[in-house]
């Protein structure tokens, strides 16, 4: 099954808690948080991966 990651936006002004990502196997092996944005504020820099 590919990765998940549970991401939390830490932009004081957004108000989403967290989101998941979920890929496919056709996502590259090198995909880090940096190349997503929040879908709510839209921030780039403000993501965090959550390690549960």
């Amino acid at each position: 099954m590919p990765p998940t990651k549970e991401i939390k936006c830490t932009n004081p002004d957004c108000e989403l808690d967290m989101f998941e990502v979920h890929y496919t196997y056709d996502m590259p092996d090198d995909t880090t948080v940096a190349d997503f944005a929040c879908p709510y504020c839209g921030e780039t820099d403000t993501l965090e991966e959550l390690t549960v």
